[in-house]
């Protein structure tokens, strides 16, 4: 009887941002020959590098990565586009017998590389264009956000529940799969999750006590304000990256946008910064709870790097 083909392994470090996976996965991937391939829906972009704390060159040290640096901030980026990117990264990888480890918290990309739930690209998937989203940035255009976003809680509270109003993309995307499916996007993440992964996956989870991890996301907000986070928004406004691209719908590039439009001061901006990414922090946590299998690790501990060593030797697949 003919086995079935063994499936790819991925080493997955996920956790909300500011947790510490950055420091964690250069270690990581030099304790297990590895390289990173980044899962982060903003790294993506070139130009966005203090407000998307991508990881310096310093702190990258020897170890090559992936998928950072990959789009301009002008593009329409999908998930269905960075799971075809990512896959072609992880074969390489693969291909000079390193161990792929792949780093971030945006949950639906890491979904879209594992299970492959958009193909071969995405053209075919639902929410890959066509009549439906025509229409549904048309009504966008024609009733504003707030008439798109509760149209789009009628027919999925769930999803609406995990987006920001302002994410327009996004809310037009679970429009249009809804409207070509009669499923919700909910719903199809859901499906997706129960098909056969690709890729045989061990997940290392962090997590911080609540209080330390907003205390963390504070910090780090001040941090790339004295790194020049404002003039990075302005360079990228003068570079004729559009205000309402959806790169600059990013969490305090859309503040921050108010800024140099006259419409918040600084200060205001920071606070509305801090409070935003505490709550998609909080998202994060909630959605890698509940849809994602992981070995979970306390950040703060002093041997976690030892503690993650020991579970990708104690696993089968390596």
């Amino acid at each position: 009887m003919r086995r079935p083909k063994r499936r790819q392994p991925l080493i997955c470090l996920v956790g909300p941002t500011a947790v510490g996976k950055t420091a964690l996965s250069c270690c990581l991937a030099r304790a297990v020959g590895g390289e990173v391939i980044s899962c982060d829906s903003r790294q993506i972009y070139r130009g966005m590098d203090v407000g998307t704390a991508k990881p310096t060159a310093e702190e990258r040290g020897d170890i090559p990565h992936h998928m950072i640096d990959v789009a301009d901030p002008r593009e329409n980026y999908s998930a269905a586009r960075y799971a075809a990117e990512a896959t072609q990264s992880v074969e390489r990888v693969l291909a000079r017998g390193r161990v792929p480890v792949v780093v971030g918290g945006t949950g639906l990309y890491l979904r879209a590389l594992v299970t492959g739930m958009y193909g071969d690209g995405g053209g075919n998937a639902p929410g890959s264009g066509g009549a439906a989203r025509v229409y549904w940035q048309a009504y966008l255009e024609m009733h504003g956000e707030e008439r798109l976003f509760e149209a789009l809680r009628a027919v999925d509270e769930e999803t609406a529940g995990r987006l920001h109003r302002q994410d327009h993309v996004r809310v037009v995307r679970a429009l249009e799969v809804f409207s070509e499916t009669g499923v919700t996007m909910a719903e199809h993440l859901r499906r997706s999750a129960r098909r056969l992964r690709r890729f045989e996956t061990l997940t290392i989870g962090l997590r911080r006590d609540r209080a330390k991890l907003y205390e963390r996301i504070d910090a780090r907000v001040d941090e790339m304000m004295s790194l020049g986070f404002l003039e990075e928004v302005r360079r990228l406004r003068a570079e004729g990256v559009p205000a309402d691209a959806p790169a600059m719908n990013a969490i305090g590039y859309r503040e921050l946008g108010e800024v140099l439009d006259g419409d918040a001061t600084p200060t205001e901006a920071v606070a509305r910064i801090k409070q935003a990414t505490r709550r998609y922090a909080k998202r994060q946590v909630t959605w890698f709870a509940h849809q994602w299998d992981a070995e979970w690790l306390d950040a703060d501990a002093e041997n976690l790097l030892e503690a993650s060593t020991e579970i990708v030797e104690k696993s089968i697949l390596f």
